[in-house]
Order: structure tokens, then C-alpha cells, then sequence
């Protein structure tokens, strides 16, 4: 009663819409649009499922939009996972197996909240890179971990390799391994299949009308959060905050989820598409998980809006004419700097949004928004935001090269970072006309690499005023790689790989992950290829640190 008590003062007063437009000139596009919407029944036809919205057919349309009755729904499934997660509170650790959508929200939750007091520490494993992969066996005791394999498909190959290292490691040491594993996945999945043959923990399976981006209020990220000891309930009512003040019966213009989507839907058509996030500390993981849910659902049929994220800041004058700045605030621990800077940017001209949140369970509000808003800017845009056709593109690729076919040896072209070729190389490379670049870091995730890709992002938007991005693979083929693929052909891609020392296999799979994160390097680079991307690819040998730091030198030099 309390909670809706909450939900029904926030809608009657307008408390949950904290967001403020600054969008001068632009704002009359915004306006014309709500105009339109409003006129053509946008909000009742989207809530009805009406697949013409996106001018599509129905497939991939009408089955895709489950999420929008998540925060109502998906309290009913709560106490199961709150129940489960009290079970296993004395366990010392939890390990999530997952890529992309299957991950990202979890580890949005774990940045931002943290484990409660006497809740298991999470860690979040979504790459392959050998070196990853034996930090994380180092770091945890078997024993007393959970590992919660995490697949809509049930068939995702790096989360099958995963547990199927995880799974060996553990039969190892004792007799009943299924103990340690949870599944999260879709009805009628392999995964499920698996789970009931070896003997999982338990089994939580999430809504099958709903694609992976959009799966944060569901078990993929609810259960992890839950594990952590977070107030899953409090999150989940912000949400459904959110969804009761944007239904169907609510007018267009009254709506901040629509008019933040016709913002981003008509700044893109502006040119204004490098949407550029500022977040405080508290919050700074939440554009992570924001970064997939735009570029996959809007970067398609040569459309498409970057979303850029934690790229190291530079003044006004410094950007270019392409950027939309979203400012987040969280009112409970103040953004003074923070709002300074984005005031700054607003009074050089930038149009921009600012979204004040109460608190960090606020972000169960700013998820729904999000998710909305973004569908309806692809409405705008007139592609479809729940498919992502380019994606499956380099899994066939990486699956050829993996098998040893498919590829032609004068296609790839890799510049060591050791050798004489890396200045002339990079210099022609950079001097290419573009709007953006992006890293791709097929390594081993860590604060130190991720502190030398921040420098180098630093270094070419300073030299080129151009937007940057960066990822590690392969997780960036489950978030960004379909607007790097299908979106409009003006980024420019450098890819950075090395050679890992010791090999880690995959039980019973006749290939290591040594052997798997190269041949997903090379898939990505294939279909960037393919597509007519301009593609620099760059092997940082046995040396990944040194070889790193060559390449960053090379960018300052320039």
C-alpha cells in the first residue's frame, strides 16, 4: 500500500519527471513532433503493440514488447528470487557467465550499489580472453561460488564455453558441481535443457517476449541484484512509477519518456547524433548499459545514433556540431561540478538534456524511460528497434575462422605495434574523413588498459574533434557492433589485439579461448570489411602492455 501510495502521489504531482529540455532552435522540432504523435495516437497505438509505428512487418514487433508491463509484472516473481538469494547469502561469492544484455544491467547493479552487508561480492565475467578468464578462477574460491550462467538463447557460445570451463574446474573438486549453478534463460532453451540433466541449483526463467537489451527488470537482472542484496522491490516501484506516468491514456506532450524519444529522434535527423553522456560517480555505470540499448536498437539500414560514453572531457569550443549532451544528476549526493560543466555546454550551444534523479533506485525510472524513449525515436528514425540483423553477421565469421575457413588471407592486413609500419599506418589511417572513432580492444579488461584506451580516446579528440568510443571484445559484437555494422558508414575503427601466453581450453570443445577471441577479432574485422568500414587492425604481440603503449604514444605524437 505504501508503494503505491509512492506511485500514486509521484504521478498526480509530476514528481517523477525530473527531466528538463535545453534544446534551444531544436526545441520547435520536438514540439512539432509531440504535436504529431499526439495527433496520430502514438502513445495508444505503441501500448496496444501496433507494428506500424516502425513501418515494419508484425515479425520481431509485437513479440518484442513485453517489457513494457515488466515493472507491474515482475513483481510477482520477486520473492522467489529475494527468497533464493537469502538461501545463499552465506555463499562467498557469485560469478555471472554472460554477454551483452545477459550481463549489462548486472553489472550496472554492481558498480552502482554494491553488495549489502553479508551479501556474496559479484563479479560479472563477459569476455574471453584467456587472461580474464584465469583472474577470475584466481580470485574466487570455488567452494563457496555460484555461478549464474546467463543466456535468452541458451545457446550463446561464449557463456556455453564459459561454463563449460567453470563446470570442469568445479567437478574437480566435488561430487555434486550442480550445486554451484544457477540458470537465468528462456523457456524450452538448451540451457534449461542442461540445467535439468546435470542437476542445477535452481532454474529462473525470464519473459520470452522481450529482447535481451530490454531484459534489465527481468530475472537477468533482478536475480543478480537480489544476490547483491539490493531492495529489488524499491527498484522495481520506481519503474512502475515511470510506466504509469507515460500510459496509453496519458497525452504525448505529458509524457517525458516520448518527449526525451523525439529528442533523440529529431536531434538525430539534425545531425545532432553523437549522443554524449555526463554522469556522476554514483551513477556513471548506468551509460554502459544505455550505450547497448541505443546503438543496437537504433543502428541499422544506415541509420543510427552513437551513444558516447565516459569519454574524457574537453571544453565547449572543443566539440563539433554533431553532439547531444544527457546530463544525469542524483540529487542525494549533489552534481554541483557536474552541472557546471554541462551549464557550460548549453551556453555554448550544445543542445542538451538533464535528468535529476533522487537517488540511485532511481534508476529503475530512468531504465523504463530510456527503454521507451528509445523505441519511439526509432519511429523517427523508421527502423526497426528490436532486430538486430548485423549481428549474427560476425558469429558466422568468427565461427568460420574458428573452423578454419571462410577467410581470405589478403583480406586481413594487421599492422604490428613493434614495428616500423605503426606511424605511417595510423597517420594515413586518422587523416580518412569520419565523424567518429572507435577501439576495439580484443584484451583482457583491466583498470590499466582501460586508463591507457581513456588516454588514447583523450589524444584523438583533441587531435581530430572528433567523438570516440571504446570496448573490449567480444562483448561489443552483443552491444555496439550492430550500429558499427549497420548504421551510418562514418566511424573509423581501430582494432587492438594481442597474442595471449598461455592457452586456456574449453573442456570437450577442441578449440581454447585463445584460439576463440581470435577468431571473434577476426570475425568482427571481417564484417567491418565486408561492409565498407575502414577498419586499422593492430597486433600488440606477446606484450599487450608495451605494445599498448606504443600505439597511444604514436596517437599523441600525431
Amino acid at each position: 500500500m505504501a508503494a503505491l501510495a509512492e506511485k500514486r502521489k509521484a504521478v498526480l504531482t509530476g514528481e517523477e519527471d525530473r527531466q528538463v529540455l535545453d534544446l534551444g532552435e531544436y526545441q520547435k522540432l520536438v514540439d512539432a513532433r509531440l504535436k504529431t504523435w499526439e495527433e496520430t495516437n502514438f502513445a495508444r497505438r505503441l501500448w496496444g503493440r501496433d507494428h506500424t509505428l516502425w513501418g515494419k512487418g508484425p515479425e520481431e514487433v509485437t513479440d518484442r514488447l513485453g517489457w513494457l508491463h515488466l515493472p507491474e509484472n515482475m513483481h510477482d516473481e520477486l520473492e522467489a528470487m529475494v527468497s533464493f538469494a537469502e538461501e545463499v547469502k552465506g555463499e562467498g561469492h557469485v560469478v555471472l557467465l554472460g554477454m551483452g544484455g545477459s550481463s549489462l544491467a548486472a553489472k550496472v547493479y554492481r558498480e552502482t550499489f554494491g553488495s549489502a552487508p553479508g551479501y556474496p561480492e559479484l563479479t560479472v565475467l563477459d569476455s574471453t580472453h584467456p587472461e580474464a578468464i584465469k583472474a577470475v578462477g584466481e580470485k574466487v574460491d570455488l567452494e563457496r561460488t555460484l555461478f549464474l550462467v546467463a543466456s535468452k538463447s541458451g545457446t550463446t557460445l561464449e557463456t556455453q564455453s564459459l561454463f563449460r570451463y567453470f563446470w570442469e574446474r568445479m567437478a574437480g573438486i566435488t561430487e555434486s558441481p550442480g550445486r554451484h549453478f544457477v540458470a537465468i534463460t528462456d523457456p524450452g532453451t538448451p540451457l534449461e535443457e542442461t540445467a535439468g540433466e546435470r542437476g542445477f541449483r535452481r532454474v529462473f526463467l525470464a519473459n520470452p517476449d522481450l529482447g535481451g537489451r530490454y531484459s534489465a527488470l527481468t530475472a537477468f537482472g533482478l536475480l543478480p541484484a537480489a544476490l547483491m542484496g539490493m531492495d529489488v522491490h524499491r527498484l522495481l516501484d520506481r519503474a512502475w512509477v515511470a510506466s504509469e506516468g507515460c500510459a496509453f491514456c496519458v497525452a504525448e506532450a505529458g509524457s517525458s519518456p516520448l518527449a526525451l524519444g523525439a529528442v533523440l529522434g529529431e536531434m538525430a535527423r539534425a545531425g545532432r547524433d553523437k549522443l554524449t553522456f555526463l554522469a556522476p560517480p554514483s551513477v556513471r555505470a548506468f551509460p554502459v548499459w544505455l550505450e547497448q540499448l541505443v546503438a543496437e536498437s537504433t543502428g541499422k539500414e544506415g541509420k543510427g545514433i552513437l551513444p558516447v560514453v565516459d569519454e574524457p572531457a574537453v571544453g565547449p569550443g572543443d566539440y563539433g556540431e554533431d553532439r547531444l549532451f544527457v546530463c544525469f544528476s542524483v540529487a542525494e549526493d549533489g552534481s554541483a561540478g557536474l552541472d557546471a560543466r554541462y551549464r557550460s555546454l548549453v551556453e555554448a550551444g550544445h543542445p542538451g538534456v538533464r535528468i535529476v534523479l533522487r537517488d540511485r533506485y532511481d534508476l529503475g525510472q530512468e531504465i523504463f524511460r530510456w527503454e521507451l524513449a528509445v523505441a519511439s525515436a526509432c519511429a523517427i528514425l523508421g527502423v526497426n528497434p528490436f532486430n538486430q540483423p548485423d549481428v549474427e553477421v560476425s558469429k558466422r565469421l568468427a565461427r568460420e575462422a574458428m573452423g578454419g575457413g571462410g577467410l581470405e588471407e589478403d583480406e586481413v592486413e594487421t599492422v604490428p605495434a613493434g614495428g616500423e609500419d605503426l606511424g605511417p599506418a595510423l597517420e594515413a589511417f586518422l587523416a580518412q574523413p569520419g565523424e567518429y572513432v572507435a577501439l576495439h580492444a580484443y584484451l583482457a579488461p583491466t583498470s590499466e588498459t582501460t586508463e591507457v584506451l581513456q588516454g588514447m580516446r583523450l589524444g584523438l579528440l583533441r587531435r581530430l574533434g572528433l567523438a570516440t568510443a571504446a570496448g573490449y571484445g567480444p562483448g561489443l559484437l552483443h552491444s555496439t557492433g550492430q550500429l558499427y555494422k549497420g548504421g551510418p558508414d562514418t566511424g573509423l575503427f581501430i582494432q587492438l589485439v594481442d597474442e595471449p601466453g598461455d592457452e586456456v581450453e574449453v573442456p570437450g570443445a577442441g578449440y581454447s579461448f585463445g584460439s576463440m577471441i581470435r577468431a571473434q577479432s577476426l570475425g568482427d574485422y571481417l564484417a567491418l570489411r565486408r561492409k565498407g568500414r575502414r577498419v586499422l587492425r593492430v597486433s600488440l604481440g606477446r606484450d599487450a602492455e608495451e605494445g599498448l603503449r606504443r600505439v597511444a604514444e604514436m596517437i599523441w605524437k600525431g
